[in-house]
């Protein structure tokens, strides 16, 4: 009877505790989640204008995306020209993502994550 009960209790328990490994082992790190929505040609679409070393088919209308932690000490200053790139270069090409609602927020921070790793 004891062997039947804990076998009733551990059965559901293990079970929980395997799903939650799976679901925590897809879950995506803010970095990898920046590389998908940059590369996205419905989202942050950087590769159009960009050249990212790991991209296919680069644009050349924006300045290559290399050295971004040195070039961009201040994460903020990034981000900042990611969300409106108007707001300090009025004659940029470049869309302000997230004054238009291109991209989201969360996908402004990603795409900065990743950046940071360029």
């Amino acid at each position: 009877m004891i062997k039947h009960s804990l076998r009733f209790f551990l059965t559901p328990l293990l079970m929980s505790l395997i799903f939650l490994s799976l679901v925590n082992a897809e879950e995506k790190s803010a970095v990898e989640l920046g590389k998908e929505a940059a590369f996205d040609r419905k989202g942050g679409n950087c590769l159009s204008c960009h050249l990212i070393s790991d991209g296919e088919a680069p644009g050349n209308i924006g300045p290559p995306l290399v050295a971004m932690k040195s070039r961009f000490p201040d994460k903020g200053k990034l981000r900042a020209i990611i969300w409106d790139i108007t707001e300090t270069r009025p004659e940029a090409m470049m869309p302000p993502f997230g004054k238009h609602k291109i991209v989201s927020e969360q996908d402004i921070d990603n795409i900065v994550e990743y950046l940071y790793t360029l």
